[in-house]
């Protein structure tokens, strides 16, 4: 017997009910390449599971030389200005830059100058989606509405009332400005039921913690010399 979509539904919500974000396709957009620069955006390829939607990785870099790291957090970059309100961006970015600073102190000593043996990592918010606050909240708490997004998550591929966004981030080397590395990332709200009462920028806040993370333990998986260019 065939599964209905009301099953499939059920699923994919016991499958990924767990999930505070789920990432989504890149949206191709002029900044990506505006950010990255055009040589490193005709290299990006797609990642694999655990790693950015798009991501690339200089193949001639020794990134085992390097044990510190310098944090450059840009912002908003090519955003849509009318759907994130100036404090808010700020709000954002203050945020990245906490996650992210706290996610590589766990692996690198954190500096604030360039030198032998550091990585400068640039990161820059290229969207962000505020979650419907109410409808979001329900979607998640009521069961039959549970059952209901996730059967509209399985044919649209993103929770409905969900917010998120859209983030890039470039490594190199803090001295010879060399590309070591870069990533486009793209994740929407999941259907965990942790993600019901949270504020509209709630998604976008799981979203961010979840590049911190990201970065982090894909940079160190190259410096330590687990994975090799």
């Amino acid at each position: 017997m065939r599964p209905t979509l009301a099953s499939m539904a059920v699923i994919l919500m016991l499958m990924t009910g767990c999930a505070t974000t789920k990432r989504e396709t890149v949206q191709q957009t002029p900044a990506i390449c505006g950010f990255l620069g055009e040589e490193v955006c005709r290299d990006l390829t797609p990642g694999a599971k655990g790693e950015a939607g798009l991501r690339y990785v200089n193949p001639k870099a020794q990134p085992t030389q390097y044990n510190m790291v310098m944090i450059q957090m840009v912002g908003f970059f090519g955003a849509d200005t009318d759907k994130v309100p100036p404090k808010d961006e700020q709000l954002l970015t203050d945020i990245f830059y906490k996650d992210l600073h706290e996610a590589l102190a766990k692996k690198y000593q954190v500096v604030e100058q360039a030198g032998s043996g550091v990585m400068k990592v640039e990161v820059a918010l290229l969207d962000a989606e505020a979650a419907t606050a109410g409808a979001r909240s329900i979607s998640m708490v009521v069961p039959q509405l549970r059952v209901l997004s996730a059967g509209y998550a399985l044919v649209a591929g993103k929770y409905p009332f969900a917010g998120g966004g859209q983030a890039a981030a470039k490594v190199t080397d803090s001295v010879t400005g060399e590309i070591l590395g870069a990533g486009v990332d793209r994740r929407a709200g999941g259907g965990s039921i942790k993600t019901a009462a949270q504020w509209q920028w709630g998604d976008a806040e799981n979203a961010i913690k979840a590049w911190s993370e990201l970065i982090a333990t894909s940079l160190y998986a190259y410096t330590s010399g687990e994975r090799k260019p």
